[in-house]
């Protein structure tokens, strides 16, 4: 399972959760402009935007989990598990695979204007990268400096809608978890107000009541809406430091903790890893579950008209700073 979420200060910023219980040795990934990507329907695209993100490197071709190109454009793929349905080929359709589909999106397209462009000819076919990964379920969340949108791809065909909170979770569907939110025009940020009776007298007995209700279970929808009002209210300062700071900290409110969602023998799913993109310099700041320090990757300190891809191992050990 997993949360992503968008957050504008000065500039603007994209990024997840992935919550697994086993990693594929993901690698800070950057696609060159020159980078020849092999669609299997749709031939060879030899020349696109630069992109930067998390991914796994199979057969050198990178399966990107999460990524924002250099127009600042971001995307990210979640668990979706029984809704996602991918269909059968189309002839009057772009046929991408569902491993496809990131590079598809951020390769071509600058804006979420441009994105839905593109989806109007799209048909997410069912096509597996190989026989030992075949396709996971997924649905997306596509955003830019302005706006955000969800793809979900189900039985009825593919659905796009605006995503004006700017997160996105898992099950049930976005349509759902937005609906579900109205369950929670009660919460405030403020002390509460006796709206019980007049005839009762109530002790605000501790800060943040205002809350109370506020999910803090980690199921998707119970994460929809803490990450929704964790980001809604967030203040932070207009500098760089101060915005990924306040973006890992609204991120760490819906993360996951070793042995609270046991998956079965000695499996527990963990929040592998966080990322935080500017989408304005193309920075991408990432955390591991062992390692809380925050580390940046720079795309334009790398040449990007290159055709080889540009991989960083992760910093996985703990780096503590000894001040004595």
């Amino acid at each position: 399972m997993c949360t992503a979420i968008t957050y504008n200060t000065k500039d603007h910023y994209f990024g997840r959760n992935l919550d697994l219980e086993y990693s594929y040795k993901e690698t800070i990934t950057i696609t060159p402009r020159n980078y020849p990507f092999k669609f299997r329907k749709k031939g060879d695209l030899n020349n696109h935007y630069a992109i930067i993100g998390m991914a796994y490197v199979s057969l050198d071709y990178p399966l990107y989990y999460d990524a924002i190109n250099e127009k600042g454009l971001g995307m990210a793929g979640l668990n979706f598990p029984t809704n996602a349905v991918y269909k059968e080929e189309k002839t009057d359709k772009d046929n991408i695979a569902p491993f496809e589909f990131i590079p598809w999106i951020l390769s071509q397209c600058a804006n979420i204007k441009e994105v839905k462009e593109l989806l109007n000819k799209i048909n997410i076919v069912k096509i597996n990268f190989s026989d030992s990964l075949v396709a996971s379920p997924l649905h997306w969340i596509i955003a830019d400096k302005d706006s955000a949108i969800t793809v979900e791809c189900v039985k009825e065909g593919l659905k796009i809608y605006d995503n004006p909170v700017g997160v996105l979770t898992n099950n049930p569907s976005f349509l759902y978890q937005m609906f579900n939110l109205n369950n929670y025009m009660n919460l405030s940020i403020e002390p509460p107000i006796n709206n019980f009776s007049k005839k009762i007298n109530f002790d605000i007995y501790s800060r943040g009541m205002g809350g109370l209700g506020l999910p803090g279970d980690l199921s998707s929808v119970s994460r929809f809406v803490k990450a929704t009002f964790t980001k809604l209210n967030s203040i932070s300062g207009e500098d760089e430091s101060e915005s990924i700071s306040q973006f890992f900290h609204i991120l760490s409110s819906v993360e996951q903790q070793r042995g609270c969602v046991h998956m079965g023998n000695d499996e527990y799913e963990i929040t592998i890893y966080s990322s935080c993109c500017n989408m304005d310099k193309g920075i991408y700041y990432y955390t591991t579950y062992e390692n809380s320090q925050i580390t940046a990757v720079y795309m334009f300190n790398e040449n990007l008209d290159s055709d080889k891809l540009i991989n960083y191992n992760l910093i996985k050990g703990e780096q503590i700073f000894k001040q004595n």
